[in-house]
């Protein structure tokens, strides 16, 4: 791997175990096919199998040697996130567990099977029950970490909705950014919890910038604000290979601490830098009380302190 990748220091990744959650697309399809290429064994977590076996062959032929493995997941499912975890933890150590896949300006407020608002259920509730059944895997890697990608699109709720998106009105954008905030806010307290525990394992955020992903998100019904974002975002923004570097670098870079947020240098695009995150992301309280609903709603309680 060259360029770009050898640019954000990559090291080798021969030996560990990556899992990529939507993988098969956008920016995790680039996420995976770096740690592959750098000699990871990578899970694709896809909740499209055909898709995913197609890109699992596209990162094969790139690299003869990759070792990829594409499993079925659907984040929308608490019951498909338990049957997805309950078979990776009984292959052993997890070293990476990228939490990637989302949707994003869905037109229409949407339910997902357990009854979540889609944003809130994908992007937040399904990541944190995957990470927290594991956790365990997690816990056996030496130096582990949980990668949970956030949005510039966070900014804009300046408050945790605690209707989690099932109250009041709806808006594409206004669901998207709460859904965001709040992984942003779950991924601080649960490094935060990891370092009280004592814990090997590290949390930290990435975000891509602006970046022309391929989201998971409807086309029908679109209105005309979520239709020029899409246009404009796809004209303007950087490719997916581009943005996958905060990712890739929140994952394997030297020194990256947990409860830092790597992105783009200068916001939209540059180098993958580490900084600390805004005040609504460090907010305790605010994060505690998600935590403690997280819980409640999913049913799944990370096995570490408090």
């Amino acid at each position: 791997m060259k360029g770009r990748w050898r640019s954000i220091g990559l090291p080798d990744q021969v030996g560990r175990r990556a899992i990529v959650t939507g993988a098969n697309t956008g920016l995790g399809f680039a996420v995976a096919r770096v740690l592959a290429g750098a000699g990871a064994d990578v899970v694709l977590a896809v909740r499209d199998l055909d898709k995913g076996v197609a890109a699992s062959l596209r990162i094969r032929h790139e690299f003869d040697e990759a070792l990829v493995r594409v499993v079925h997941l659907d984040l929308a499912s608490l019951a498909s996130v338990e049957e997805f975890a309950a078979a990776q933890l009984a292959q052993g150590p997890v070293d990476l567990l990228v939490n990637n896949a989302g949707v994003m300006l869905v037109p229409r407020r949407e339910l997902t099977e357990d009854g979540f608002e889609r944003h809130m259920g994908v992007n937040h509730l399904g990541h944190f029950a995957l990470t927290g059944r594991l956790l365990p895997a997690l816990e056996r890697s030496p130096a582990a970490r949980v990668v949970s990608v956030t949005s510039l699109a966070a900014r804009r709720a300046r408050r945790l909705d605690h209707g989690l998106g099932l109250e009041g009105e709806y808006t594409p954008m206004g669901a998207y950014s709460q859904s965001k905030l709040a992984v942003g806010l779950f991924a601080v307290e649960l490094d935060r919890r990891l370092q009280a525990a004592g814990s090997t394992v590290a949390s930290v955020l990435a975000h891509p910038g602006w970046s022309a992903t391929a989201v998971a998100q409807p086309d029908d019904g679109a209105g005309r604000f979520v239709v020029l974002s899409r246009r404009a975002t796809a004209l303007l923004g950087s490719s997916p290979a581009a943005g996958a570097r905060s990712e890739v670098a929140a994952a394997t870079a030297p020194g990256v601490a947990g409860g830092v947020v790597v992105g783009p240098r200068f916001g939209v695009r540059g180098t993958p830098t580490p900084r600390s995150v805004g005040r609504p992301m460090a907010d305790t309280a605010e994060a505690a009380w998600l935590w403690d609903r997280s819980v409640e709603l999913t049913g799944v309680r990370p096995p570490i302190g408090g």
